[in-house]
């Protein structure tokens, strides 16, 4: 098993600001609800979400080519995640994915199914369809 970490620091209330950060420490952006809801300068949760499951589809798609012997050259990936702010609670409604490569000796119909297949199966695409088990592993008040 390999755990990754991330965390988030929050400084105040709702007009408040904090930090994200990756466990490598690679990763230290500012995000608000400001940059969140507003496109105010910072990052936020469904940036973060979708740069994520990017990097792991592509990631994936790239591997099973090459177990299939392609020749990738680059493949570019975006994941849009829609977030509805319009009912009481904000919710992620709608994930797409698209995807473009130049991969040696593949038609179209071939690389739409390899990309189908990393969509399927890439670890984030599973964890966002709800593939893995959720736990509160502590909440502690500090005084």
């Amino acid at each position: 098993m390999i755990n990754q970490r991330g965390t988030a620091v929050w400084n105040g209330d709702s007009k408040g600001s904090g930090e994200i950060s990756t466990q490598s420490g690679l990763v230290k952006v500012p995000y608000s609800v400001g940059a969140r809801f507003n496109g105010e300068k910072g990052s936020n949760p469904e940036e973060l979400v979708a740069a994520a499951h990017a990097a792991c589809y592509t990631m994936f798609l790239d591997v099973i080519l090459t177990k299939d012997g392609k020749q990738v050259k680059q493949l570019r990936s975006e994941s849009k995640v829609t977030l509805d702010t319009s009912g009481d609670v904000p919710k992620v409604t709608k994930i797409a994915l698209t995807t473009e490569g130049e991969v040696e000796g593949l038609t179209q119909e071939e690389f739409q199914r390899y990309a189908e297949t990393a969509k399927e199966n890439c670890p984030i695409s599973a964890l966002l369809k709800g593939g893995a088990e959720l736990t509160l592993a502590s909440a502690t008040l500090k005084s």
